[in-house]
């Protein structure tokens, strides 16, 4: 996965950008800047006469900290400080705004918006700073290589001047096709300790304004009154009793007949007015099994076949190496569903210009998609839908789904009004527990066979588990040979040098609806393998660190970068050695680039309430652009594979989701973890992702710790199978 862009095809994009995005042309089809001296440089880079500069984000900002990343890119490489420079996220376009590992698609998601913007947005600042300086030395009849741009002034030959005076000149300039990009001994916000979040300020004194936040004059509320049962379909609706709520419009079935839109004056009316509407509903095929049902399909799967083999490892000969060991080490685990929980539910909301335009005001993941759905909605091309993308309070995956459920949800209630008010759609936390998408159950086999010196002489994996990708618009682009790489990965792909080694895979019925969760495969492929490392170690009679690193020798940078993180965490956690009456545990895991090894201390013991006293990571993100942001993502991305271990989970009954809210679906409370540390790796490789990578060693780490006080957990959440926390 390359995480750069050739400078032609950027400058292709620039091009185009310039063309279409200044307020006038030439008659010739050059661009030329506007009255205003305001200039798009390039599609990343907006300044305007004052020298305001304006980083255009294409990623969208829901706590994971791109709005500050990519801005940092371009004020480094333009020569502003970040006090100097702001942001606002990119229209809906993904000629221009894609996703360089998503193919021609608009999309944040998968870790990768530092990883596919860092050459982009360089290049945007370097070429940005070349433009400005052009027209500087022109302006001085100077030569331009005697001059640079610092702290947004122009300066050299003697002179200064704000970079906002050549805006207007600079815009007659075709970018670059080699811009001078900085060295990193020149950086001096790239890894800045002191470099801070620029949507902080305005978060912490109200001035920001999430997506549930949108306010139109004469507005509506919509809410949804959905099947208890995934699948149901509307037969008929009563709101004889919703007239009688204040506030109540009316009551229409989707055209999918997927569920009931009931309209109203404000939020709070919505609410009582969607209890009191009455809908009959056709069960027939809805979703009826219960999660008792769920995992014993799952595991009567990993007693079978498996139906496809992920790695060239001959299974019958793996099998049989495995039979032979003095040693087999061998568990089977469960994985439950899982809800997303992000803190700001779902919503969004629609309004018609007067030109007939349809725009949607969403904290838009993946703005393509609702873009495509508003096209056969509306029946519009697409220059006629817009999405104004807001900040979101969370996702976790669960505001990109392939069919942009609750977009097109949004759209179709609209779609049935006369499109004389704005539509906000609103999901309450019931909604969102209850009638979302799911990380799939999922469930592993393995079998571990160790020769009498402990060494590993054979691995047979199987994994059973719920496909996200296959029937969606993203099974062409993820699934090969039949594999759905994103159940499996962290598998046969791991940087462990294990031999024979064979992984197998079997799909089963999806339940309700499944979705990338954070870290997606990773969140379950982590856990046993790391939970089978451990086994494999003390069943060797080796110290599980040791063990591993000799699992990393001779597997090239992958396994050195690993074996890295997780030298540096057992000397940061001081591993061996807790503090008197604790015990510790280990995990190291690679996913989307980055390499994460955690150290978990915990006291107390399973029956009278374990108590998490200390995390400490170590982290390889390549470059850390924004340290602060790679250690406040490794903590909350800690807390959330922790939370989930501990006490999440989502159980069906008839079909219907038994939790509701979160007095029975359990989050991470802050007391749970008494501290966590983080120390970066210094890296010159290219930055890689951090909003994910830190989940996946998380829960494993904390088992592994567990099992030293004799308790080796295999089915989660913990809490259900015999932990206690204090």
């Amino acid at each position: 996965m390359t995480t750069n862009i050739s400078r032609r095809g950027f400058l292709k994009s620039a091009a185009a950008a310039t063309t279409v995005l200044y307020v006038g042309a030439n008659a010739n089809g050059a661009a030329a800047a506007s009255g205003r001296a305001d200039a798009m440089l390039n599609p990343f880079v907006k300044i305007d006469s004052d020298g305001n500069v304006v980083a255009i984000i294409k990623h969208f900002e829901k706590g994971q900290g791109p709005a500050t990343g990519l801005s940092t890119l371009i004020a480094e490489e333009l020569g502003v400080t970040m006090e100097q420079i702001g942001f606002e996220f990119a229209p809906s376009n993904p000629e221009l705004y894609n996703n360089l590992f998503f193919g021609p698609f608009q999309g944040t998601g998968g870790s990768t918006a530092m990883a596919n913007s860092w050459m982009q947005y360089r290049t945007a600042g370097a070429n940005a700073r070349e433009m400005l300086i052009k027209a500087a030395a022109d302006a001085w009849g100077a030569d331009a290589s005697s001059l640079d741009i610092q702290d947004g002034m122009v300066v050299g030959s003697g002179r200064s001047a704000p970079l906002g005076e050549f805006v207007s000149a600079a815009a007659s300039f075709a970018p670059s096709e080699n811009p001078r990009l900085r060295d990193p001994s020149e950086w001096k916000i790239i890894g800045n300790e002191k470099t801070r979040r620029l949507d902080s300020p305005v978060k912490v004194n109200g001035r920001a304004k999430f997506a549930m936040d949108v306010q139109l004059p004469n507005q509506m509320v919509v809410m949804i009154k959905r099947t208890p049962q995934r699948g149901g379909l509307v037969v008929s609706v009563d709101d004889s009793a919703a007239k009688e709520v204040k506030g109540f419009i009316m009551a229409m079935p989707l055209p999918t007949k997927h569920g009931v839109a009931v309209y109203a004056e404000n939020t709070w009316a919505a609410m009582q007015a969607r209890n009191a509407v009455e809908v009959e509903w056709d069960m027939s095929g809805a979703e009826a099994r219960s999660s008792a049902q769920i995992r014993d399909e799952v595991l009567a799967a990993l007693d079978a076949a498996p139906v496809y083999n992920v790695n060239e490892a001959d299974r019958a000969s793996v099998s049989t190496a495995v039979d032979g060991a003095a040693t087999v080490v061998e568990k089977t685990f469960y994985f439950p569903l899982l809800a997303h929980t992000p803190m700001e539910p779902l919503n969004c909301t629609v309004e018609q210009t007067a030109e007939g335009d349809i725009v949607l005001h969403d904290g838009a993941q993946m703005p393509t998609g609702p873009h495509m759905a508003y096209q056969q909605i509306f029946e519009l091309p697409p220059e006629k839908i817009h999405i104004k993308t807001m900040l979101a309070g969370g996702s976790f995956g669960r505001r990109a789904t392939p069919d942009a459920d609750y977009q097109v949800e949004a759209g179709l209630a609209f779609a049935m009004t006369d499109r004389s008010r704005p539509v906000k759609l609103v999901w309450d936390r019931e909604d969102d527990v209850r009638g979302g998408y799911y990380r799939p159950a999922t469930g592993h086999k393995v079998r571990v066979g160790l020769d009498a010196e402990g060494n590993i002489i054979g691995w047979e994996h199987q994994v059973a588990g719920q496909s996200i990708m296959k029937g969606t618009a993203f099974e062409a682009m993820a699934v090969r040979d039949g594999i759905d790489h994103s159940t499996v990965e962290g598998l046969a792909d791991n940087p462990y040098t294990i031999p024979n080694m064979a992984v197998g895979l079997t799909d089963i019925e999806k339940a309700t609806s499944v979705l990338w969760w954070r870290s997606v495969g990773h969140t379950h492929t982590a856990y046993v393998m790391e939970v089978m490392m451990d086994m494999a170690a003390r069943a060797a009679g080796r110290d599980p660190v040791e063990f591993r690193l000799a699992y990393l020798e001779g597997g090239g940078k992958d396994a050195e970068r690993k074996a890295g993180v997780l030298k540096l965490v057992a000397e940061k956690a001081n591993w061996g050695q807790p503090a008197a009456g604790n015990v510790q545990g280990i995990a190291v895991h690679k996913s989307f680039g980055s390499y994460v090894a955690e150290v978990v201390e915990i006291s107390g013991n399973p029956d009278d309430g374990v108590q998490i006293e200390k995390i400490t990571a170590a982290v390889d993100c390549g470059i850390a652009v924004n340290p602060d942001i790679v250690r406040a993502q490794t903590e909350g991305a800690i807390g959330y594979g922790i939370g989930h271990a501990m006490r999440e989970r989502i159980t069906l009954d008839g079909g219907a989701v038994e939790q509701f809210n979160f007095p029975d679906y359990e989050v991470l409370r802050i007391s749970d973890i008494k501290s966590i540390e983080t120390h970066i790796v210094a890296s010159a490789e290219a930055p890689t992702g951090i909003g994910e990578p830190g989940t996946p060693p998380a829960a494993p780490a904390l088992a592994n710790a567990i099992a030293q006080l004799d308790l080796r957990i295999a089915e989660l959440p913990m809490a259900e199978n015999g932990v206690s926390f204090a």
